[in-house]
């Protein structure tokens, strides 16, 4: 049943996907707004192909794993509507722990990366995915089976919301009015691939939104405050797809590497990504911290220059 509804839910947004993507594709073209490199783009596909590829192939230990723990859950829900609302807000729900993770753990991140790797910003960069995540991404889902919900209908929620993802990942769409309260959008999304220090790790939710407002990672997209830069902090310098994959990776092994002590060694791995024990990096919040310092100062600054003009 549950590759029937995948089926029929592939042949519904494959058109969908096409035509979306090339209508953006040919009104960027036009508009010279130079939106899509043809590199950048084949790359995208390629990793979705590889994302797809690991999906398949761990797909029966996963739904497996699934399968058994749903024989522990700990609720029958009856109610037809109430059974797909709640299953749909679970879900979401633990993705946004999934995703609020890989940006907050570096062995995590090094998977997750991928994702953020594009100096640019179109719907072709939702489909650049996290290649090794169908690893691990089942395990978040434990916890929705041990309350109730079958692991295909799981599973299928799971794709319904990640078309949802995909058709985020846009720059010709604003913000959209009282949606923005509750749903993720291409306004929200495009903080969430920025590199500006502002918005690193905000808005992690897939359709719903209100978990970063719950937890503190959300911010909204200002257009006064300076222009979106889409990438990463430093971004990748080869393009090529097994760097783009494996580069965190390579960092990881030469901090670990030359790590003084064991716990250093585990915080290279397991910290925050852009960690360091000697301050030759720093994380997004340290970041953010220094950001917001250097704004105070300037402030006091400004305020002190005032008062002497006035005297």
């Amino acid at each position: 049943m549950f590759e029937l509804k995948e089926q029929l839910l592939l042949l519904w947004s494959l058109p969908v996907y096409t035509a979306i993507i090339l209508a953006e594709l040919l009104f960027s073209y036009f508009h010279n707004h130079h939106l899509y490199r043809t590199k950048d783009t084949v790359t995208n596909i390629y990793f979705t192909i590889l994302n797809f590829g690991f999906d398949a192939a761990i797909r029966i230990v996963a739904f497996g794993i699934l399968i058994f723990f749903f024989q522990f859950r700990f609720f029958h829900i009856h109610n037809a509507y109430l059974y797909w609302i709640i299953c749909f807000v679970a879900e979401d729900f633990m993705y946004y722990w999934l995703h609020r993770f890989d940006h907050t753990c570096r062995f995590f991140w090094a998977v997750h990366v991928t994702h953020h790797s594009s100096e640019e910003f179109n719907l072709t960069v939702g489909f650049r995915s996290s290649v090794f995540q169908p690893l691990y991404r089942f395990i978040y889902f434990i916890p929705v089976v041990l309350i109730g919900f079958r692991p295909a209908d799981i599973l299928f929620v799971y794709a319904v919301t990640q078309i949802w993802g995909v058709l985020i990942h846009t720059q010709y769409i604003n913000k959209l009015g009282i949606a923005e309260w509750i749903f993720s959008t291409p306004s929200h999304h495009r903080v969430h691939h920025a590199s500006n220090t502002k918005y690193l790790d905000r808005n992690m939710g897939m359709f719903l939104i209100i978990w970063d407002k719950m937890f503190g990672t959300f911010e909204e997209e200002n257009d006064s405050y300076e222009p979106i830069r889409f990438g990463l902090t430093k971004n990748v310098e080869s393009k090529n797809a097994v760097t783009v994959v494996f580069h965190e990776w390579k960092e990881i092994v030469k901090d670990v590497r030359h790590a003084p002590t064991f716990y250093i060694k585990w915080m290279y791995v397991f910290g925050p990504p852009g960690w360091s024990h000697d301050g030759s990096k720093k994380t997004s919040k340290q970041l953010r911290a220094k950001m917001n310092g250097s704004k105070k100062l300037y402030s006091e600054i400004q305020g002190c220059q005032e008062v002497e003009v006035q005297n």
